[in-house]
């Protein structure tokens, strides 16, 4: 590692930024940021993604710092999947949000602990064809739970609501609740759906990565991102590196634009200005 007299905290956002579009991270990238880590770099990642597929599409990656997951509701334990740090709705919030998607016809995927354990509920007979497709994807996921009995269907704590397809509605809902949440309207890069992702207003990437800055006694941030929901984080960083393929308002207010996904833009960037001799 080059000497630095202060502490860094390095971190990078997941789809589209660490991972190539196979939704998954290099054997490359995974070494080197292994032996960088192994070198002392305090480095960890911020993702929408929930603890069990961020775990998935990261196997081999072995961060000793806690991780962002599902845009910051939740600061964990990678390992143990403890949580650390969990941003939950009230139950009068959660069923706010849910009248307001019901006046819109928007059936959501709701995310909730339930019995301590992470699940995400929605009405099977309601969903249009984005949310099958996508709960097609996680038909193995332990934490899916199909419901027929929709009054049931923000049991547990609440942390998070999805919303696929249907732009036009997507956009209204958002307008309307934007001003109360914390809210995400942006096309997957994956499906190029629209989705619109709901979380309470202390839930974000950016809160949390503060928070591990002051919990490791950090006095400068890095980041590394490619979407919208990665702008907050770099408004917060000292330094922002928007990758190649990442949208022009991130590229506007990066640091610099760094090699695409694709090519291993975060580990190449970190070999040569983080470590040496890898």
């Amino acid at each position: 590692m080059k000497n630095q007299k202060a502490k860094t905290l390095y971190i990078t956002d997941l789809d589209g930024t660490l991972l190539h579009y196979d939704e998954r991270i290099s054997i490359w990238s995974c070494d080197t940021l292994n032996q960088l880590i192994s070198e002392g770099m305090l480095f960890s990642y911020a993702t929408a993604r929930s603890i069990s597929t961020a775990s998935i599409v990261t196997q081999g990656l072995s961060p000793k710092l806690p991780v962002i997951v599902n845009n910051g509701s939740f600061i964990m334990d990678a390992y143990t999947r403890k949580r650390i740090v969990v941003n939950q709705f009230t139950a009068n919030e959660a069923r706010k949000i849910y009248t307001i998607l019901q006046r819109y016809q928007i059936t959501p995927l709701v995310y909730a602990i339930i019995d301590n354990h992470e699940r995400f509920s929605y009405d099977e007979k309601a969903i249009n064809s984005a949310v099958a497709e996508f709960v097609e994807t996680r038909k193995n996921d332990g934490r899916n739970n199909p419901l027929n009995d929709t009054r049931v269907i923000l049991q547990g704590e609440v942390f998070y609501f999805t919303c696929i397809g249907e732009e036009e509605k997507l956009r209204a809902a958002y307008t309307e609740l934007k001003i109360s949440y914390n809210c995400i309207f942006q096309f997957d890069i994956y499906s190029h759906e629209p989705w619109l992702e709901i979380m309470p207003h202390s839930a974000s990437k950016a809160h949390a990565i503060l928070q591990l800055k002051e919990q490791f006694y950090c006095s400068k941030v890095v980041v590394f991102g490619d979407g919208v929901n990665d702008i907050p984080m770099f408004r917060v960083a000292d330094e922002g590196y928007a990758t190649e393929n990442a949208i022009n308002a991130l590229k506007e207010i990066a640091t610099a634009v760094i090699d695409s996904n694709e090519n291993d833009g975060v580990a190449k960037w970190l070999l040569q200005n983080v470590g040496f001799g890898i």
